[in-house]
């Protein structure tokens, strides 16, 4: 395992990534820039597991895919919707989204579950 050292984007500190990998000085910032994206990768695996994916017990592979599958789908929804909405306004299109991941799952839930 190698370490390596690079200045903080935030411009105080070092950062410090353990790598199996051989970055050389010319290449750590190529190679930070790569991990960052991973890094969001991850968040939106865990935004996926932890807002959309309804709870199950089924040990059936065929419904937990299912549903798997369907919280990709809202997931996917969201973001489209939360981009629409910020080209619509003429918004940043930053990271941060206008609707929560929260209020768009309720917005759904509201149009499939039939009114009494």
């Amino acid at each position: 395992m190698r370490l390596l050292y690079v200045p903080s984007t935030g411009g105080e500190g070092t950062a410090v990534f353990a790598t199996n990998l051989r970055v050389g000085p010319d290449e750590a910032e190529a190679f930070c820039r790569r991990y960052s994206r991973r890094w969001q990768i991850e968040s939106e695996y865990k935004s996926i597991k932890g807002d959309f994916l309804a709870k199950t017990s089924s040990k059936d592979y065929r419904v937990r895919l299912f549903y798997f599958v369907f919280a990709v789908l809202l997931y996917n929804i969201w973001r489209l919707t939360d981009f629409l909405l910020k080209a619509g306004v003429g918004g940043e299109m930053d990271y941060a989204p206008v609707v929560t991941a929260g209020e768009c799952v309720e917005l759904v839930a509201s149009a499939l579950i039939p009114h009494d």
